[in-house]
Protein backbone atom coordinates (compact mmCIF):
# COMPACT_ATOMS: atom_id res chain seq x y z
CA UNK A 1 0.00 0.00 0.00
CA UNK A 2 2.83 2.35 0.93
CA UNK A 3 4.57 1.60 -2.36
CA UNK A 4 1.37 2.36 -4.24
CA UNK A 5 0.92 5.72 -2.50
CA UNK A 6 4.56 6.64 -3.08
CA UNK A 7 4.35 5.78 -6.75
CA UNK A 8 1.19 7.79 -7.18
CA UNK A 9 2.85 10.87 -5.73
CA UNK A 10 5.70 10.77 -8.24
CA UNK A 11 4.89 13.19 -11.04
CA UNK A 12 6.32 12.98 -14.46
CA UNK A 13 7.79 16.20 -15.80
CA UNK A 14 5.28 18.44 -17.51
CA UNK A 15 5.09 17.95 -21.25
CA UNK A 16 6.32 20.92 -23.30
CA UNK A 17 3.54 23.06 -24.75
CA UNK A 18 2.42 21.95 -28.19
CA UNK A 19 1.36 24.22 -31.04
CA UNK A 20 -1.53 22.63 -32.91
CA UNK A 21 -2.80 23.34 -36.39
CA UNK A 22 -5.15 26.14 -35.32
CA UNK A 23 -2.42 27.73 -33.21
CA UNK A 24 0.02 27.62 -36.12
CA UNK A 25 -2.55 29.21 -38.41
CA UNK A 26 -3.09 31.97 -35.85
CA UNK A 27 0.57 32.87 -35.39
CA UNK A 28 1.15 32.79 -39.17
CA UNK A 29 -1.83 35.12 -39.62
CA UNK A 30 -0.19 37.49 -37.15
CA UNK A 31 3.16 37.15 -38.95
CA UNK A 32 1.52 38.24 -42.20
CA UNK A 33 0.04 41.48 -40.81
CA UNK A 34 3.22 43.56 -40.32
CA UNK A 35 4.69 42.59 -43.69
CA UNK A 36 1.43 43.21 -45.53
CA UNK A 37 1.28 46.64 -43.90
CA UNK A 38 4.84 47.48 -44.95
CA UNK A 39 3.93 47.03 -48.63
CA UNK A 40 0.20 47.80 -48.71
CA UNK A 41 0.89 51.53 -48.42
CA UNK A 42 3.01 51.73 -51.61
CA UNK A 43 0.07 52.00 -54.00
CA UNK A 44 -2.00 54.14 -51.60
CA UNK A 45 0.54 56.97 -51.14
CA UNK A 46 -0.62 59.12 -54.09
CA UNK A 47 -4.22 59.03 -52.81
CA UNK A 48 -3.11 59.76 -49.23
CA UNK A 49 -1.09 62.74 -50.45
CA UNK A 50 -4.06 64.25 -52.27
CA UNK A 51 -6.58 63.62 -49.50
CA UNK A 52 -4.41 64.92 -46.63
CA UNK A 53 -2.53 67.57 -48.63
CA UNK A 54 0.73 65.90 -47.66
CA UNK A 55 4.02 66.62 -49.38
CA UNK A 56 6.61 64.07 -50.47
CA UNK A 57 8.65 64.35 -47.26
CA UNK A 58 5.63 63.64 -45.04
CA UNK A 59 4.55 60.73 -47.23
CA UNK A 60 8.06 59.29 -46.89
CA UNK A 61 7.57 59.44 -43.12
CA UNK A 62 4.31 57.48 -43.40
CA UNK A 63 6.42 54.60 -44.73
CA UNK A 64 9.68 55.26 -42.88
CA UNK A 65 8.10 55.95 -39.47
CA UNK A 66 6.51 52.50 -39.45
CA UNK A 67 9.62 50.76 -40.72
CA UNK A 68 11.99 52.50 -38.31
CA UNK A 69 9.92 51.85 -35.17
CA UNK A 70 9.43 48.26 -36.28
CA UNK A 71 13.13 47.61 -36.95
CA UNK A 72 14.44 49.42 -33.86
CA UNK A 73 12.20 47.60 -31.35
CA UNK A 74 12.12 44.05 -32.74
CA UNK A 75 14.99 42.60 -30.71
CA UNK A 76 13.63 44.23 -27.55
CA UNK A 77 10.23 42.69 -28.32
CA UNK A 78 11.83 39.26 -28.52
CA UNK A 79 13.63 39.73 -25.21
CA UNK A 80 10.43 40.89 -23.46
CA UNK A 81 8.64 37.77 -24.74
CA UNK A 82 11.36 35.56 -23.27
CA UNK A 83 11.05 37.47 -20.00
CA UNK A 84 7.30 37.91 -19.50
CA UNK A 85 5.82 35.14 -21.64
CA UNK A 86 5.51 35.01 -25.42
CA UNK A 87 1.74 34.47 -25.51
CA UNK A 88 1.21 37.51 -23.29
CA UNK A 89 3.36 39.74 -25.51
CA UNK A 90 1.76 38.23 -28.62
CA UNK A 91 -1.77 39.05 -27.46
CA UNK A 92 -0.80 42.51 -26.24
CA UNK A 93 1.10 43.34 -29.42
CA UNK A 94 -1.72 42.09 -31.64
CA UNK A 95 -4.34 44.11 -29.74
CA UNK A 96 -2.14 47.22 -29.98
CA UNK A 97 -1.63 46.58 -33.70
CA UNK A 98 -5.39 46.55 -34.21
CA UNK A 99 -5.88 49.78 -32.23
CA UNK A 100 -3.07 51.61 -34.03
CA UNK A 101 -4.40 50.39 -37.40
CA UNK A 102 -7.75 51.93 -36.45
CA UNK A 103 -5.94 55.16 -35.53
CA UNK A 104 -4.22 55.16 -38.95
CA UNK A 105 -7.54 54.63 -40.73
CA UNK A 106 -9.19 57.49 -38.82
CA UNK A 107 -6.25 59.93 -38.95
CA UNK A 108 -7.58 63.47 -39.56
CA UNK A 109 -4.32 64.84 -40.98
CA UNK A 110 -0.94 63.75 -42.26
CA UNK A 111 1.02 64.18 -39.04
CA UNK A 112 -1.57 62.21 -37.08
CA UNK A 113 -1.12 59.42 -39.63
CA UNK A 114 2.67 59.54 -39.20
CA UNK A 115 2.33 59.27 -35.40
CA UNK A 116 -0.13 56.37 -35.70
CA UNK A 117 2.20 54.58 -38.12
CA UNK A 118 5.11 54.86 -35.67
CA UNK A 119 2.90 53.37 -32.94
CA UNK A 120 1.77 50.66 -35.35
CA UNK A 121 5.39 49.73 -36.06
CA UNK A 122 6.12 49.51 -32.33
CA UNK A 123 3.09 47.23 -31.86
CA UNK A 124 4.27 44.96 -34.66
CA UNK A 125 7.69 44.76 -32.99
CA UNK A 126 6.07 43.44 -29.82
CA UNK A 127 3.97 40.86 -31.68
CA UNK A 128 6.13 39.41 -34.46
CA UNK A 129 9.16 38.00 -32.56
CA UNK A 130 6.79 35.89 -30.47
CA UNK A 131 5.68 34.01 -33.60
CA UNK A 132 9.04 32.42 -34.34
CA UNK A 133 9.90 31.99 -30.67
CA UNK A 134 6.58 30.17 -30.06
CA UNK A 135 7.19 27.88 -33.05
CA UNK A 136 10.71 27.20 -31.79
CA UNK A 137 9.56 26.38 -28.25
CA UNK A 138 6.42 24.35 -29.00
CA UNK A 139 7.33 22.20 -32.02
CA UNK A 140 10.01 19.61 -32.70
CA UNK A 141 11.42 17.54 -35.54
CA UNK A 142 9.45 17.42 -38.77
CA UNK A 143 6.64 19.55 -37.32
CA UNK A 144 9.08 22.36 -36.64
CA UNK A 145 10.61 22.04 -40.11
CA UNK A 146 7.16 22.26 -41.68
CA UNK A 147 6.15 25.20 -39.47
CA UNK A 148 9.33 27.11 -40.32
CA UNK A 149 8.83 26.48 -44.02
CA UNK A 150 5.26 27.76 -43.74
CA UNK A 151 6.52 30.83 -41.89
CA UNK A 152 8.96 31.63 -44.68
CA UNK A 153 6.26 31.08 -47.29
CA UNK A 154 3.90 33.35 -45.36
CA UNK A 155 6.55 36.09 -45.22
CA UNK A 156 7.16 36.01 -48.96
CA UNK A 157 3.49 35.85 -49.90
CA UNK A 158 2.66 38.70 -47.53
CA UNK A 159 5.10 41.05 -49.23
CA UNK A 160 3.57 40.43 -52.66
CA UNK A 161 -0.04 40.20 -51.46
CA UNK A 162 0.26 43.48 -49.56
CA UNK A 163 0.88 45.43 -52.75
CA UNK A 164 -1.92 43.64 -54.61
CA UNK A 165 -4.38 44.11 -51.75
CA UNK A 166 -3.47 47.79 -51.44
CA UNK A 167 -4.39 48.44 -55.06
CA UNK A 168 -7.69 46.57 -54.79
CA UNK A 169 -8.77 48.35 -51.58
CA UNK A 170 -7.90 51.83 -52.84
CA UNK A 171 -9.76 51.29 -56.11
CA UNK A 172 -12.77 49.67 -54.42
CA UNK A 173 -13.30 52.74 -52.21
CA UNK A 174 -15.39 50.66 -49.77
CA UNK A 175 -18.12 52.84 -48.23
CA UNK A 176 -16.19 55.89 -49.35
CA UNK A 177 -13.17 55.03 -47.19
CA UNK A 178 -10.65 55.28 -50.04
CA UNK A 179 -7.08 54.83 -48.81
CA UNK A 180 -8.26 54.41 -45.21
CA UNK A 181 -9.39 50.87 -46.02
CA UNK A 182 -5.76 49.70 -46.30
CA UNK A 183 -5.47 50.26 -42.53
CA UNK A 184 -9.03 49.55 -41.41
CA UNK A 185 -8.93 46.08 -42.98
CA UNK A 186 -6.55 45.06 -40.19
CA UNK A 187 -9.12 45.60 -37.44
CA UNK A 188 -11.45 42.62 -38.12
CA UNK A 189 -8.44 40.42 -38.86
CA UNK A 190 -6.93 41.31 -35.48
CA UNK A 191 -10.22 40.61 -33.67
CA UNK A 192 -10.38 37.16 -35.27
CA UNK A 193 -6.72 36.57 -34.44
CA UNK A 194 -7.19 37.51 -30.78
CA UNK A 195 -10.13 35.12 -30.40
CA UNK A 196 -8.17 32.27 -32.00
CA UNK A 197 -4.98 33.04 -30.07
CA UNK A 198 -6.78 32.98 -26.73
CA UNK A 199 -7.85 29.40 -27.51
CA UNK A 200 -5.01 27.90 -29.50
CA UNK A 201 -1.65 29.58 -28.80
CA UNK A 202 0.22 28.05 -25.82
CA UNK A 203 2.19 30.12 -23.33
CA UNK A 204 5.96 29.69 -23.52
CA UNK A 205 8.84 31.57 -21.95
CA UNK A 206 12.52 31.17 -21.24
CA UNK A 207 13.25 28.99 -18.19
CA UNK A 208 16.04 31.39 -17.23
CA UNK A 209 14.85 34.83 -18.36
CA UNK A 210 17.37 37.65 -18.30
CA UNK A 211 16.66 41.32 -17.56
CA UNK A 212 16.47 43.83 -20.38
CA UNK A 213 19.83 45.14 -21.58
CA UNK A 214 19.18 48.90 -21.35
CA UNK A 215 22.50 50.09 -22.76
CA UNK A 216 22.39 47.59 -25.61
CA UNK A 217 18.81 48.50 -26.47
CA UNK A 218 19.64 52.22 -26.61
CA UNK A 219 22.78 51.70 -28.72
CA UNK A 220 21.02 49.37 -31.15
CA UNK A 221 18.27 51.97 -31.58
CA UNK A 222 20.86 54.69 -32.25
CA UNK A 223 22.74 52.47 -34.71
CA UNK A 224 19.64 51.62 -36.75
CA UNK A 225 18.31 55.18 -36.68
CA UNK A 226 21.59 56.74 -37.83
CA UNK A 227 21.64 54.33 -40.79
CA UNK A 228 17.99 53.99 -41.80
CA UNK A 229 16.65 57.50 -41.11
CA UNK A 230 18.97 59.33 -43.57
CA UNK A 231 18.67 56.61 -46.21
CA UNK A 232 14.86 56.57 -46.13
CA UNK A 233 14.41 60.35 -45.73
CA UNK A 234 17.50 61.63 -47.55
CA UNK A 235 15.99 62.09 -51.01
CA UNK A 236 12.86 63.81 -49.68
CA UNK A 237 15.07 66.04 -47.47
CA UNK A 238 17.31 66.88 -50.48
CA UNK A 239 20.22 65.30 -48.62
CA UNK A 240 20.37 68.01 -46.00
CA UNK A 241 23.48 68.19 -43.76
CA UNK A 242 21.80 66.13 -41.02
CA UNK A 243 21.57 63.13 -43.36
CA UNK A 244 25.33 63.07 -43.96
CA UNK A 245 26.12 63.68 -40.29
CA UNK A 246 23.83 60.81 -39.35
CA UNK A 247 25.48 58.43 -41.82
CA UNK A 248 28.91 59.48 -40.55
CA UNK A 249 27.81 58.66 -36.99
CA UNK A 250 26.57 55.17 -37.90
CA UNK A 251 29.92 53.31 -37.82
CA UNK A 252 30.73 54.74 -34.40
CA UNK A 253 27.29 53.86 -32.99
CA UNK A 254 27.53 50.33 -34.41
CA UNK A 255 31.02 49.85 -32.96
CA UNK A 256 29.87 51.10 -29.53
CA UNK A 257 26.92 48.67 -29.64
CA UNK A 258 29.15 45.73 -30.48
CA UNK A 259 31.71 46.67 -27.82
CA UNK A 260 29.06 46.89 -25.09
CA UNK A 261 27.44 43.60 -26.13
CA UNK A 262 30.80 41.81 -26.22
CA UNK A 263 31.68 43.12 -22.76
CA UNK A 264 28.33 41.95 -21.34
CA UNK A 265 28.72 38.54 -22.97
CA UNK A 266 32.25 38.03 -21.61
CA UNK A 267 31.12 39.13 -18.13
CA UNK A 268 28.62 36.26 -18.03
CA UNK A 269 25.57 38.45 -18.50
CA UNK A 270 23.14 38.16 -21.42
CA UNK A 271 23.24 41.18 -23.73
CA UNK A 272 20.46 42.17 -26.09
CA UNK A 273 22.24 40.55 -29.06
CA UNK A 274 24.75 38.03 -27.67
CA UNK A 275 27.86 37.82 -29.90
CA UNK A 276 27.95 34.13 -28.93
CA UNK A 277 24.61 33.72 -30.72
CA UNK A 278 26.12 35.22 -33.86
CA UNK A 279 28.86 32.58 -33.61
CA UNK A 280 26.35 29.96 -34.79
CA UNK A 281 27.39 29.30 -38.44
CA UNK A 282 23.85 28.66 -39.67
CA UNK A 283 22.51 31.87 -38.12
CA UNK A 284 25.43 34.07 -39.18
CA UNK A 285 25.59 32.85 -42.78
CA UNK A 286 21.81 32.87 -43.16
CA UNK A 287 21.63 36.48 -41.97
CA UNK A 288 24.30 37.47 -44.51
CA UNK A 289 22.08 36.11 -47.30
CA UNK A 290 18.87 37.63 -45.97
CA UNK A 291 20.32 41.13 -46.50
CA UNK A 292 20.82 41.19 -50.31
CA UNK A 293 17.71 39.07 -50.83
CA UNK A 294 15.48 41.47 -48.88
CA UNK A 295 17.07 44.59 -50.38
CA UNK A 296 16.28 43.29 -53.85
CA UNK A 297 12.76 42.14 -52.92
CA UNK A 298 11.56 45.42 -51.39
CA UNK A 299 13.40 47.59 -53.90
CA UNK A 300 11.75 45.75 -56.77
CA UNK A 301 8.28 46.02 -55.23
CA UNK A 302 8.64 49.78 -54.73
CA UNK A 303 10.15 50.48 -58.15
CA UNK A 304 7.67 48.37 -60.12
CA UNK A 305 4.74 50.05 -58.32
CA UNK A 306 6.01 53.51 -59.30
CA UNK A 307 6.93 52.48 -62.86
CA UNK A 308 3.61 50.79 -63.65
CA UNK A 309 1.48 53.63 -62.25
CA UNK A 310 3.52 56.72 -63.15
CA UNK A 311 5.17 55.46 -66.33
CA UNK A 312 2.95 52.78 -67.87
CA UNK A 313 -0.24 54.57 -66.78
CA UNK A 314 -1.81 51.63 -64.98
CA UNK A 315 -4.28 52.14 -62.15
CA UNK A 316 -3.74 50.69 -58.65
CA UNK A 317 -5.63 47.45 -59.41
CA UNK A 318 -3.90 46.56 -62.73
CA UNK A 319 -0.53 47.51 -61.19
CA UNK A 320 -1.20 45.20 -58.26
CA UNK A 321 -2.59 42.36 -60.37
CA UNK A 322 0.50 42.44 -62.58
CA UNK A 323 2.30 40.89 -59.60
CA UNK A 324 -0.36 38.21 -58.98
CA UNK A 325 1.57 35.55 -60.97
CA UNK A 326 4.52 36.13 -58.62
CA UNK A 327 2.35 35.40 -55.58
CA UNK A 328 0.82 32.29 -57.17
CA UNK A 329 4.20 30.92 -58.25
CA UNK A 330 5.66 31.67 -54.81
CA UNK A 331 2.84 29.77 -53.11
CA UNK A 332 3.15 26.57 -55.15
CA UNK A 333 6.96 26.57 -55.17
CA UNK A 334 7.06 27.03 -51.39
CA UNK A 335 4.88 23.91 -50.98
CA UNK A 336 7.57 21.87 -52.70
CA UNK A 337 10.35 23.49 -50.69
CA UNK A 338 10.48 21.12 -47.68
CA UNK A 339 10.74 18.03 -49.89
CA UNK A 340 13.46 19.64 -52.01
CA UNK A 341 15.42 20.68 -48.92
CA UNK A 342 15.19 17.16 -47.49
CA UNK A 343 16.74 15.81 -50.68
CA UNK A 344 19.16 18.54 -51.79
CA UNK A 345 19.80 20.58 -48.62
CA UNK A 346 20.74 24.26 -48.93
CA UNK A 347 21.66 23.86 -52.58
CA UNK A 348 17.99 24.65 -53.10
CA UNK A 349 18.89 28.26 -52.19
CA UNK A 350 21.57 28.34 -54.88
CA UNK A 351 19.14 26.94 -57.46
CA UNK A 352 16.53 29.47 -56.34
CA UNK A 353 18.90 32.37 -56.93
CA UNK A 354 19.58 31.13 -60.46
CA UNK A 355 15.85 30.84 -61.18
CA UNK A 356 15.18 34.28 -59.67
CA UNK A 357 17.99 35.77 -61.76
CA UNK A 358 16.38 34.40 -64.93
CA UNK A 359 13.06 35.92 -63.85
CA UNK A 360 14.55 39.37 -63.18
CA UNK A 361 16.27 39.21 -66.57
CA UNK A 362 12.95 38.41 -68.27
CA UNK A 363 11.28 41.35 -66.51
CA UNK A 364 14.07 43.68 -67.67
CA UNK A 365 13.73 42.36 -71.23
CA UNK A 366 9.96 42.91 -71.18
CA UNK A 367 10.43 46.47 -69.91
CA UNK A 368 12.99 47.23 -72.64
CA UNK A 369 10.93 45.66 -75.44
CA UNK A 370 7.33 46.54 -74.57
CA UNK A 371 7.50 49.90 -72.77
CA UNK A 372 5.18 51.70 -72.13
CA UNK A 373 2.70 48.88 -72.88
CA UNK A 374 3.74 46.91 -69.82
CA UNK A 375 1.02 44.95 -68.07
CA UNK A 376 0.16 41.55 -66.65
CA UNK A 377 0.63 39.70 -69.99
CA UNK A 378 4.05 41.19 -70.73
CA UNK A 379 5.29 40.72 -67.16
CA UNK A 380 3.80 37.26 -66.55
CA UNK A 381 6.76 35.06 -67.57
CA UNK A 382 9.30 37.12 -65.64
CA UNK A 383 7.36 37.63 -62.42
CA UNK A 384 6.25 33.97 -62.32
CA UNK A 385 9.83 32.70 -62.73
CA UNK A 386 11.16 35.27 -60.21
CA UNK A 387 8.47 34.28 -57.69
CA UNK A 388 9.45 30.63 -58.03
CA UNK A 389 13.08 31.46 -57.37
CA UNK A 390 12.25 33.60 -54.35
CA UNK A 391 10.16 30.79 -52.85
CA UNK A 392 13.14 28.43 -53.07
CA UNK A 393 15.26 30.88 -51.05
CA UNK A 394 13.39 32.79 -48.34
CA UNK A 395 11.64 29.92 -46.45
CA UNK A 396 14.86 27.87 -46.46
CA UNK A 397 16.97 30.78 -45.18
CA UNK A 398 14.55 31.52 -42.33
CA UNK A 399 14.46 27.87 -41.32
CA UNK A 400 18.25 27.67 -41.46
CA UNK A 401 18.79 30.81 -39.35
CA UNK A 402 16.67 29.48 -36.48
CA UNK A 403 17.79 25.85 -36.73
CA UNK A 404 20.56 26.01 -34.07
CA UNK A 405 19.13 28.72 -31.81
CA UNK A 406 18.52 27.32 -28.28
CA UNK A 407 14.89 27.32 -27.10
CA UNK A 408 15.73 29.68 -24.23
CA UNK A 409 16.95 32.27 -26.71
CA UNK A 410 14.17 31.81 -29.26
CA UNK A 411 12.87 35.36 -28.76
CA UNK A 412 16.32 36.88 -29.16
CA UNK A 413 17.08 34.77 -32.24
CA UNK A 414 13.80 35.62 -33.94
CA UNK A 415 14.22 39.29 -33.07
CA UNK A 416 17.70 39.37 -34.62
CA UNK A 417 16.49 37.65 -37.79
CA UNK A 418 13.42 39.81 -38.31
CA UNK A 419 15.37 43.00 -37.46
CA UNK A 420 17.93 42.12 -40.12
CA UNK A 421 15.17 41.42 -42.63
CA UNK A 422 13.24 44.58 -41.80
CA UNK A 423 16.33 46.79 -41.94
CA UNK A 424 17.20 45.27 -45.32
CA UNK A 425 13.66 45.86 -46.60
CA UNK A 426 13.97 49.52 -45.64
CA UNK A 427 17.40 49.68 -47.28
CA UNK A 428 15.97 48.21 -50.47
CA UNK A 429 13.38 50.97 -50.81
CA UNK A 430 15.99 53.59 -49.88
CA UNK A 431 18.77 52.40 -52.21
CA UNK A 432 17.08 50.90 -55.28
CA UNK A 433 14.16 53.31 -54.98
CA UNK A 434 16.48 56.32 -54.78
CA UNK A 435 18.58 55.00 -57.68
CA UNK A 436 15.49 54.59 -59.87
CA UNK A 437 13.98 57.98 -59.07
CA UNK A 438 17.35 59.69 -59.55
CA UNK A 439 17.81 58.14 -62.99
CA UNK A 440 14.33 58.95 -64.32
CA UNK A 441 14.99 62.65 -65.16
CA UNK A 442 18.12 61.86 -67.21
CA UNK A 443 17.37 58.42 -68.68
CA UNK A 444 13.58 58.31 -68.82
CA UNK A 445 11.29 55.87 -67.06
CA UNK A 446 12.06 52.81 -69.21
CA UNK A 447 15.84 53.00 -69.07
CA UNK A 448 15.78 53.88 -65.36
CA UNK A 449 13.65 50.78 -64.70
CA UNK A 450 15.89 48.49 -66.76
CA UNK A 451 19.05 49.86 -65.12
CA UNK A 452 17.60 49.34 -61.64
CA UNK A 453 16.55 45.79 -62.51
CA UNK A 454 20.08 45.02 -63.70
CA UNK A 455 21.47 46.33 -60.40
CA UNK A 456 19.00 44.04 -58.59
CA UNK A 457 20.20 41.18 -60.79
CA UNK A 458 23.71 41.82 -59.46
CA UNK A 459 22.34 41.37 -55.93
CA UNK A 460 20.74 38.06 -56.96
CA UNK A 461 24.08 36.84 -58.29
CA UNK A 462 25.72 37.83 -54.98
CA UNK A 463 23.08 35.86 -53.05
CA UNK A 464 23.75 32.80 -55.20
CA UNK A 465 27.50 32.97 -54.65
CA UNK A 466 27.12 33.44 -50.89
CA UNK A 467 24.73 30.48 -50.72
CA UNK A 468 27.59 28.17 -51.68
CA UNK A 469 29.03 28.73 -48.17
CA UNK A 470 25.89 27.59 -46.35
CA UNK A 471 25.94 24.36 -44.31
CA UNK A 472 24.62 21.65 -46.61
CA UNK A 473 22.03 20.25 -44.20
CA UNK A 474 19.14 22.11 -42.57
CA UNK A 475 17.95 20.85 -39.18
Amino acid sequence: MTETVTASTVRSPAAPPSLGGLGLFTVLLAAALPLVDFFIVNVALPTIGKDLAAGEAVLELVVAGYGLAYAVLLVLGGRLGDLFGRRRLFLGGMAAFGLTSLACGLAPDAWSLVAARVAQGASAAAMLPQVLATIQASTTGSRRAKAMSLYGATAGLSMVAGQILGGVLVAADIAGTGWRAVFLVNVPVVVIGLVLAARAVPETRSHHPEPVDGAGTALLAVSLLTLLAPLTEGRAAHWAPWTWLSLAAFPFAAWAFYAVERHEDRAGRTPLVPPSLLALPSLRRGLVLIVPFSIGFSGFMFVIAVALQSGAGLGPVPAGLALAPMAIAFFFASLAGPRLVARYGTRVVTAGSVVQGVGVGLIALAAWRDWPHLGIVELLPGVAVAGTGQALQLPVLMRLIMSEVPHARGGVGSGVMVTTQQAALALGVATLGTLFLSLVPSLGMRDALVTTLLVQLGGVVLTGLLSLRLPHKVA
